[in-house]
């Protein structure tokens, strides 16, 4: 997993490389806050390690920077601070920092924190799975109801429709346009009929772009 650490201090900045390597991850270094920015633009981190006083954009501020970022609420930020006191404290978590580490840290400490983030990762990992599933379950779900409801209401009207059709032609009676005016009706009512048949048919729905920002449901897929 890639880590972004940032620190400005050359010796923490190694020992939290080591720990980060140590736990079998790829540190990503920064020296300061602005690099620290500029690389998680670059490729954006699961975890991030960020000491909170670094010259230019400072700790907090790249936390906030990641947040509103498209895919960086899902990074697990640590904020590793020498301020340990309440409204310090607070102030990191507002920041929308999951945890913070307070300096001097052993390197026991920070391993510790790193493991409790790389569960907290990988559980928040499977709960989006698990959410998108729920998410297309309910969608596979309100397709397979609209499909009963649609082959309950259309079908007995179009089927009535259809056979009034075929009634009509058999007589001798009409005229080449009103002949030609049943035969329309005739061939839209199969269209839909032939619509409705392929909805029920659907074993792995999904939707296509049909114009600009909006979705249909694809119906030449039946299986």
């Amino acid at each position: 997993m890639r880590v972004l650490l940032a620190d400005d201090d050359a010796v923490a900045r190694a020992l939290h490389a080591a720990v980060i390597a140590d736990l079998g991850h790829d540190p990503v270094v920064a020296e300061d806050g602005e690099d620290a920015w500029e690389l998680f633009q670059r490729e954006p981190a699961p975890l991030a390690v960020l000491d909170i006083n670094m010259p230019g954009l400072d700790g907090l501020t790249v936390c906030r920077l990641i947040r509103d970022h498209e895919v960086g609420r899902d990074t697990f930020v640590i904020v590793v601070t020498a301020r340990d006191a309440r409204e310090d404290l607070t102030a990191v978590l507002a920041a929308g920092a999951d945890d913070y580490v307070t300096k001097p840290s052993s390197p026991e400490n920070l391993r510790a924190r790193l493991e409790i983030a790389q569960q907290r990762i990988i559980q928040n990992a499977a709960r989006r799975t698990a959410e998108a599933e729920l998410a297309r379950a309910r969608w596979l779900a309100g397709i397979g109801e609209t499909t009963i409801a649609l082959e309950h209401e259309i079908n007995n009207p179009l089927s009535a429709l259809l056979g009034n059709a075929e009634l009509l032609l058999m007589e001798e009676g009409l005229n080449p346009e009103q002949e030609q005016q049943v035969r329309v009706i005739r061939e839209q009512a199969t269209r839909i009929a032939d619509v409705v048949r392929r909805l029920a048919k659907l074993k792995n729905p999904r939707s296509v772009e049909y114009l600009t920002g909006s979705n249909m449901l694809d119906l030449g897929r039946s299986r």
